[in-house]
């Protein structure tokens, strides 16, 4: 009975240090995946944003107001969240990880006017203070005990009504509400930031123990996308609050 009890404790140490090893090996693909298209996102804002040929491609360079194709580019990245989520398990990893770098690209076009906008010196501020602050709340989401689920549905309702009151504001242009919308934004997407960590560590060691390859290596794209959103929209809502406009 002895001897069983040492081969099961054995075996089961040897299966968590398997997972432990493959959680690792899977949270770098997920950043990887996410830093990699953060880059491509910023080289194609920096591209357009920096050209006024181009810019006026989607956008009025002096005014900034879009045409018709800038509220299509506007709007495009949004659209594309909503089809990649209906089709990722359609999808095999390689076109998963095709799409999300179109994605990444397409949000450059819808960010390039921030180039414009904001003196070059701002932009690259606020991008170290949301790297650093991003990775500070992914690395408590990463390591904390603490079960953040509960935070889910009401980030996700905040997250929702975020996006209604934006769409909103589009209309009416109110700076009061356009300055809720920033801070809320803020805070929002801070607490995904953790949250989203902690969801796709789960998410692998549940997978993981079923042996589910095929829906790991989908899941490490989609997860990058989900941290990729969270970054991007820190670092929009922080240049609203520390930018330094043109």
């Amino acid at each position: 009975m002895a001897d069983y009890n040492t081969i099961r404790t054995t075996a089961a140490g040897a299966r968590a240090a398997q997972i432990d090893e493959g959680l690792r090996t899977h949270m770098n693909k997920v950043y990887g995946t996410m830093s990699i298209g953060t880059l491509l996102t910023f080289i194609v804002a920096w591209a357009v944003g920096s050209s006024p040929e181009l810019l006026g491609i989607f956008r009025d360079p002096m005014t900034l107001k879009p045409n018709i194709l800038g509220w299509i580019v506007m709007f495009a990245p949004l659209i594309m969240v909503f089809a990649f989520s209906a089709a990722i398990n359609r999808l095999s990893a390689a076109a998963a990880q095709l799409f999300f770098y179109a994605f990444a690209a397409v949000m450059g076009l819808s960010m390039s006017w921030i180039f414009v906008a904001f003196t070059g010196m701002s932009i690259a501020s606020v991008f170290l203070v949301t790297s650093i602050a991003f990775a500070g709340l992914s690395l408590y989401g990463y390591v904390t005990k603490k079960n953040l689920s509960g935070m889910g549905t009401f980030l996700m309702m905040g997250l929702i009504g975020l996006v209604v009151a934006s769409i909103l504001n589009i209309f009416i242009a109110s700076s009061a509400l356009h300055f809720a919308i920033t801070i809320v934004g803020l805070l929002i997407f801070a607490g995904l930031t953790a949250y989203d960590t902690q969801s796709i560590k789960n998410e692998y060691i549940a997978h993981a123990q079923h042996g589910d390859s095929e829906w790991l290596g989908k899941s490490a794209i989609m997860g990058a996308l989900r941290l990729y959103l969270d970054f991007i929209n820190m670092f929009m809502f922080l240049l609203q609050l520390l930018g330094n406009r043109e």
